[in-house]
């Protein structure tokens, strides 16, 4: 029996062009910054987050953990949102690695100006400095919200008039973008940096980039050399997430189309789903946790439990219409062996 696997866009499998891509990529020594494969795919990440330069990191933690170490100092304050990924799947790193605390704000994975303003420490020695508002577009603990764009506005002017710092969480940045209609440069515009994840729905096998200033990406390099992240011949990495970029970009249209089609078949399985799928996750909810967790894994149906009795689904392109049409099929017969 095939296993379906649902449980992140992380578990997709490069494709053949992609290894072919891989294998025949031209490497050097990146910490020289001598790997020419490496410096393309940070000049086409740049290009497509309108910003200067980008850096290659091997993973979207480093990458969040490096660009908001840049933005500021021990012992300051971030303002995020709820449930956000830097605080909440990053192991600590903010506080171990930066001696920042996290202080999330608002609620399904968005805020608004006067939450941040509101949030805000005041300059007085009694408080830690607040610096730096961090937004994830989309927000994974959400579904995959997308930050409206009228309340992101409004939080990037409170937060400039401040004189905060700006970090965004894009490590499905592009699901956004192509859900919306909106140009990736234009939903990075407004941040000092910006990091975007290569291995989720882009599908390639390792790594992240994260978009800055030129002066803050020499900024960014030395960071990321001080947390472990500088590769040598990392060509074989970088093209991959060349190939991603080039052919995995509008595809994610199906992704999110499968995840609307598989979100209707939850409902006629009568399972409660959490709102109409934005971009590729689907939350819903069945009250026997364990039971939904063990039926399924034995029919290798795979869906992580977020939290008790609330399940997240998630499309990519290792997952096909017909996938989830079977995926319905054993779900359903997993649930009449519970209800009866």
């Amino acid at each position: 029996m095939k296993v379906i696997d649902l449980r992140s866009d992380t578990v997709t499998q490069p494709t053949a062009p992609m290894r072919e891509a891989m294998m025949a990529a031209e490497v050097g020594d990146d910490v020289y910054g001598e790997d020419p494969t490496v410096n393309l795919l940070q000049e086409r990440g740049a290009e497509l987050l309108g910003k200067e330069a980008a850096l290659f990191f091997p993973s979207g933690t480093m990458a969040n953990q490096t660009a908001i170490h840049s933005l500021t100092r021990r012992g300051d304050v971030v303002l995020a949102s709820r449930d956000c990924h830097i605080l909440k799947y990053e192991a600590g790193a903010a506080s171990a690695l930066s001696g920042l605390q996290i202080k999330t704000i608002g609620a399904e994975g968005i805020f608004d100006a006067a939450d941040v303003r509101e949030n805000m420490h005041p300059d007085e020695q009694h408080f830690a400095p607040t610096t730096v508002v961090a937004v994830e577009n989309t927000h994974n603990m959400a579904g995959g919200r997308i930050f409206p764009a009228d309340l992101l506005e409004e939080v990037v002017k409170v937060a400039r008039e401040a004189g905060l710092g700006l970090h965004l969480d894009g490590a499905r940045l592009f699901n956004a973008a192509v859900a919306s209609g909106t140009d990736p440069a234009r939903l990075a515009a407004p941040f000092d940096t910006v990091s975007i994840c290569l291995s989720k729905g882009l599908g390639a096998p390792v790594g992240s980039l994260v978009g800055a200033s030129f002066e803050r990406t020499h900024q960014l390099r030395r960071i990321r050399k001080m947390f472990g992240g500088g590769m040598r011949q990392a060509g074989f990495l970088a093209a991959a997430g060349i190939h991603a970029l080039e052919h995995h970009v509008e595809r994610l249209a199906e992704d999110h189309a499968n995840a609307r089609f598989l979100a209707e078949g939850l409902e006629r399985l009568g399972l409660a789903v959490r709102g109409t799928p934005e971009t590729n996750m689907v939350i819903f909810e069945f009250e026997d946790t364990l039971a939904l967790v063990r039926g399924t894994r034995a029919r290798h149906l795979l869906i992580n439990p977020t939290a008790p009795g609330r399940f997240r689904a998630v499309t990519h392109l290792d997952v096909s219409t017909s996938d989830l049409e079977e995926a319905l099929e054993r779900l359903g017969a997993v649930l009449e062996e519970i209800r009866s």
